[in-house]
């Protein structure tokens, strides 16, 4: 150990009797020290050491005489109740002070040192030692040394222009060590020692000094400067909020993305630089987890550097339920921590990460009765910690690269540079979530549909019983039963009598079998929306909302979000802009389109009491983009495009029209009279069920032949050969499809070089071709073109070119201008996370989004 090597723990002090025993016959013991050592061969040790070597060897040989018995007995005695080597701080200051008298014990059984060092730790992990004192210490009864200890100026007063400026201090501990030096090889040994800890004070609060010395002009202008400037330990920017309202989370890779920037101050900014590698830091999220994770991992929080890896911190959930928390340090250098208790389902959690150097501190705190009391394990690693917030970005929840978890995320917060301690009781839910109520309605709801399950079962086995005693009308005559008894089961008599009713009605309607409390759900719906179809005033909305709330109940998502809409438009009820929040809350969680976009518009504006928050509002946005595009990809005779209608644009409202309207009957005789718009309009009509005509594929696909191959119309053409390509309806036949797109190319038709090129790539894997077409589409303006020629520059599938993401971003952007939606979705992404080394975040993203679904027209079938 070398001179200023301290050991990590204090060690055990002896009681403060030992200090005084032994000085009896210590003369008498001496001398036969001496008279032995001449003759041990153990001579040039310490007393302790040298009385071991002694006895040891004379044990092993057998030769002991009674005097050296009795000198070795004497010894152990001594050695085991008397500590001979000894040192002791009696007032040790309390936190880093000038000139504070320290009085200090020591003793030793050999001529030794004592040597008194102040070691200092900053925040970047590094250490100072100084030597504060040295003197000698002669064998003899105890003693006591009286010093005035001067403590380096920049740990003891804040810095002034004369006292330096010092790196931020976390601990400082005050040694005192009796050491000894081998004759042999000169090291030290340290026989015995004691450490103080002394509470450092922030550079700004500590005293200023009174400096007894003449400064020159300039110092004395630098103390001027530095009197003036008032430096307070700055709070801008150091406690972050990730998220401050609440989150809906579906499970997807739709989180809500955050960019850190450097500090504005540049005290924080030194600090932040300095503890790169040494971060002391935590992170703060609430979470409710509805369903545990289907993949192997789901994202609660993670971090993304800009190469696209997982940086410091990654917190995931895995399928069992268990936190996994994986932290980075140098090159190679990882370490994953499972925390062992499982999180439970439907109770709001806190979940604390604190970095604290190398130790990692994971705690959570759940405030509902499974869980029980809050946990915590704590974790000190082998490498360092690397953490470089501006360094990339920070997904709540899912990402790019991992789906997220599915619940709802509360209140979250970053803190930079320092990680508070907050003991499990201080734990409050946020406001924000007790005003919400999550809790209250799911717990309310799961009885309610433990009772419906009840109702169904009971209905559906009665049902059953009757069909199979042949008596298949059951107890109904015009929807009624005749034998409805007087008394109520016991689960009938907790929620409204129509729920039973309608339950009972499905149950003998289906025989009993396939009947589920969502059929109910459906039906409440259904229910509702036909009184709505007939209200005459306002005051029947407030009858249809119990049925509609009971529907919600029974996961409904359109009746969740009908719900919202009553609730935040106060019509026929009274504005209650919480409970509204509420429903919506549970309707996007299911990943319902419109709620999706009520939230996204809420957080967007800040309407309602929502906390306006443009990330949040990209995050609600992306999710029903993305998701509007798989569907335009995939279409379905139970899809409808939602279109703007203007109430005061009568031009619009004249184009509305259904299958028997006269416009659209027009429409068809134009199209059997060979005409090509006309044939374009109603095809388009039909497939995507445009202006209140119900779609019909079918139909559609006979209009968009009859265009293609009879008129040979190219618009037709490239229409008819998409549903060939993708098998919209009918089976594929790619040969017929690449013909027509060929013909309709010749023709002029832009879109149809951009699918000729679609082809080439996905079915021929022929690059060199695709791109050619492509870019011969992108000179024509095609916004297909312009997007597929930034996804193979994304994926570095252009010939004889790297993977180039700038240049993907900027052919994404003519895709976006051009109207293009997917373009749209991925120019706001990149807007969001920004693209490392070319552009930073540009925020914002949001702001792209909401105009996309109404300027992505339908007009033309999509490329996948």
């Amino acid at each position: 150990m070398s001179p200023t090597e301290f050991p990590k723990a204090p060690p055990k002090l002896q009681p403060a009797s030992h200090w005084l025993q032994g000085t009896v016959s210590y003369s008498i013991l001496t001398l036969a020290v001496r008279w032995s050592r001449m003759r041990s061969g153990c001579e040039g040790l310490p007393l302790n050491f040298f009385f071991f070597c002694q006895c040891c060897s004379t044990f092993l040989t057998g030769n002991m005489d009674m005097q050296r018995k009795y000198i070795c007995g004497l010894w152990l005695s001594v050695q085991v109740g008397f500590a001979l080597d000894s040192v002791r701080f009696a007032n040790p200051p309390l936190e880093p002070v000038a000139q504070h008298p320290l009085e200090v014990f020591y003793s030793c059984d050999a001529p030794a040192t004592v040597q008194l060092d102040c070691m200092v730790t900053f925040d970047i992990g590094d250490s100072f030692t100084s030597l504060l004192r040295r003197w000698h210490c002669l064998p003899g009864k105890p003693r006591k040394r009286t010093l005035r200890v001067s403590l380096p100026d920049w740990l003891v007063y804040r810095p002034d222009g004369i006292v330096p400026e010092s790196r931020w201090v976390l601990s400082c501990i005050l040694g005192a060590s009796v050491r000894y030096r081998h004759e042999t090889n000169g090291e030290w040994t340290v026989e015995a020692q004691d450490v103080a800890t002394l509470q450092p004070r922030s550079k700004y609060s500590r005293p200023t000094k009174r400096h007894l010395v003449c400064f020159t002009w300039g110092a004395r202008m630098l103390r001027f400067v530095q009197d003036h400037a008032k430096k307070q330990c700055p709070v801008e920017q150091e406690t972050v909020p990730l998220l401050s309202s609440i989150f809906a989370s579906t499970g997807g890779k739709f989180g809500i993305v955050k960019n850190l920037r450097p500090h504005a101050s540049d005290v924080l900014e030194h600090l932040r630089l300095q503890s790169l590698m040494f971060p002391w830091s935590m992170f703060s999220i609430w979470l409710m987890v509805t369903r545990h994770c289907q993949d192997s991992t789901c994202g609660v929080l993670h971090h993304i550097d800009p190469h696209n890896n997982y940086a410091t911190p990654a917190i995931l959930l895995t399928q069992s339920g268990l936190l996994h928390v994986q932290v980075h340090g140098g090159p190679g250098e990882s370490t994953a921590i499972l925390f062992p208790h499982r999180l439970p389902l439907s109770e709001w959690c806190q979940l604390t990460v604190a970095l604290r150097g190398r130790e990692v501190k994971i705690t959570i705190v759940c405030l509902g009765e499974e869980f029980g009391a809050a946990k915590s394990t704590e974790n000190r690693l082998r490498h360092d910690i690397r953490l470089d917030d501006t360094d990339g970005y920070f997904v709540i929840g899912g990402g790019r690269y991992v789906k997220g978890t599915q619940g709802y995320f509360g209140p979250s917060v970053y803190y930079r540079n320092r990680a508070p301690i907050q003991s499990p009781s201080e734990v409050v839910l946020p406001k924000v979530v007790r005003d919400v109520d999550l809790t209250r309605w799911m717990h309310a709801c799961r009885q309610f549909s433990l009772h419906v399950n009840q109702s169904v079962r009971f209905y559906s086995l009665l049902a059953r019983h009757s069909q199979e005693s042949g008596n298949r009308l059951g107890a109904f005559h015009s929807g009624k039963r005749k034998d409805t008894p007087n008394t109520c089961e016991l689960w009938e008599a907790t929620f409204p009598r129509y729920v039973a009713k309608i339950a009972e009605y499905l149950a003998f309607k289906r025989g009993g079998r396939g009947v589920s409390p969502e059929a109910v759900g459906r039906a409440l719906y259904s229910l509702s929306l036909r009184k709505l179809a007939t209200a005459s005033s306002e005051r029947v909305l407030a009858q249809i909302l119990p049925p509609l709330l009971k529907a919600a109940c029974l996961n409904n998502t359109a009746a969740l979000h009908m719900s919202s809409v009553l609730y935040s438009l106060g019509v026929g009820v009274d504005k209650k802009p919480n409970k509204a929040w509420l429903l919506a809350l549970l309707a996007a969680q299911k990943s319902h389109r419109l709620a999706l976009l009520q939230l996204g518009h809420l957080h967007h504006l800040g309407l309602h009491g929502v906390s306006a928050d443009e990330d949040v509002a990209y995050a609600y946005y992306a999710n029903a983009a993305k998701r509007t595009i798989a569907d335009r990809q995939n279409p379905t005779p139970k899809q409808v495009y939602v279109e703007d209608v203007y109430l005061h644009n009568d031009e619009i409202l004249g184009l509305q029209t259904n299958e028997n309207h006269h416009i659209f009957q027009w429409l068809k005789f134009q199209a059997n009279q060979g005409a090509p718009d006309a044939e374009q309009a109603v095809a388009r009509m039909l497939f995507w069920g445009q202006r209140g005509v119900s779609p019909n594929m079918k139909a559609a696909l006979r209009h968009y032949e009859r265009g293609a191959v009879r008129l040979e119309d190219p618009v037709s053409m490239y229409d008819f050969a998409i549903v060939l390509l993708q098998g919209h309806g009918v089976e594929k036949d790619i040969p017929k499809a690449i013909k027509l797109l060929k013909k309709s190319m010749d023709k002029g038709f832009v879109p149809a070089i951009s699918a000729l090129a679609w082809y080439y790539e996905r079915l021929e894997l022929n690059y060199e071709k695709a791109v050619e077409l492509w870019e011969q589409a992108d000179a024509l303006e095609s916004p297909d073109a312009a997007l597929n020629l930034g996804i193979v520059h994304s994926l570095g599938l252009y010939p004889q070119r790297p993977a180039d993401q700038y240049v993907a971003y900027k052919y994404f952007l003519k895709a976006a201008e051009r109207g293009h939606i997917r373009g749209v979705a991925e120019v706001a992404d990149v807007w969001s996370t920004g693209l490392p080394g070319r552009m930073g975040q540009v925020g914002g993203g949001a702001k792209w989004l909401p105009g996309s679904f109404a300027t992505a027209s339908p007009g033309r079938l999509p490329q996948q």
